[in-house]
């Protein structure tokens, strides 16, 4: 199993922003990690990223404890933050030999690593641009290429399509895919987009206020809740919509944390 969450619970003084929750991801699988904003699935994130600790429960990830083995358990994901962490006064393939020197990757594998992903993602012909000339989609395939250039085994995308236009969605969308089919990489991802979650992933999970209420294929989930469309379905479930205000606001969590 390429994650294993087992009853984890995260708490920020007396706020609980993963409560009890338990899931499997095999790897190959793209999973989708659905839920209001403020639900918990940030927080999922950055402890199955070694970022947070859990507060009780066990996670694993490729079999290892993403605190007591932090060192092995980075080099096994790639990951793309909500917010954009790519130097714009770097040019792609600068961000990019950046990226490589910190997992030192000898430098022949970056850059035969740097010019095989630039070219998967469009990127080859812009490579000695900086990057505070690209549009938020090309930004947005740098940062997935950047996140790849190692060999994870498991690709993190936290809201990656968050302010892009339908082509680059779409795009985006059909290059994680391939990545999926083609190279096997594990895909845990979270987006507000209940179509994007229909047509990428295999299986999804939804939180709200901290809790899965569900776990399963789209078809299951949509035929649990009587609806014909996933968003239907996420709204019967859990009484939200995806971009409902959070339960907690970032300035309480930043005050207990």
């Amino acid at each position: 199993m390429m994650i294993r969450a087992d009853r984890v619970t995260r708490r920020f003084g007396h706020f609980c922003a993963v409560n009890n929750v338990s899931f499997e991801v095999p790897a190959g699988e793209i999973f989708a990690f659905l839920g209001p904003n403020g639900a918990g699935k940030t927080t999922m994130i950055r402890m199955l990223t070694t970022l947070l600790a859990v507060t009780s429960g066990k996670l694993e990830v490729d079999g290892l404890d993403p605190m007591r083995q932090k060192n092995d358990v980075r080099r096994r994901f790639g990951i793309v933050f909500q917010d954009q962490s790519i130097d714009q006064d770097l040019t792609a393939a600068e961000n990019m030999d950046l990226h490589g020197a910190l997992y030192s990757l000898p430098r022949k594998l970056r850059r035969e690593r740097t010019r095989t992903l630039l070219k998967t993602f469009g990127l080859w012909d812009r490579k000695d641009s900086t990057v505070d000339h690209f549009s938020g989609g090309m930004r947005r395939r740098l940062e997935i290429a950047r996140a790849l250039l190692h060999t994870p085994k498991i690709l993190f995308l936290d809201e990656p399509t968050l302010g892009l236009d339908p082509q680059s969605r779409n795009q985006l969308w059909a290059l994680v895919k391939n990545l999926n089919q083609n190279e096997g990489v594990t895909v845990f991802l979270t987006t507000h987009y209940m179509d994007e979650a229909d047509r990428a992933a295999s299986r999804m999970a939804i939180i709200d206020r901290g809790e899965i209420v569900a776990v399963g294929l789209s078809r299951d989930l949509k035929k649990r809740a009587g609806k014909e469309t996933l968003e239907d379905a996420f709204l019967a479930l859990t009484g939200s919509t995806p971009d409902d205000h959070p339960i907690a606001s970032a300035e309480q969590i930043r005050t207990v944390a």
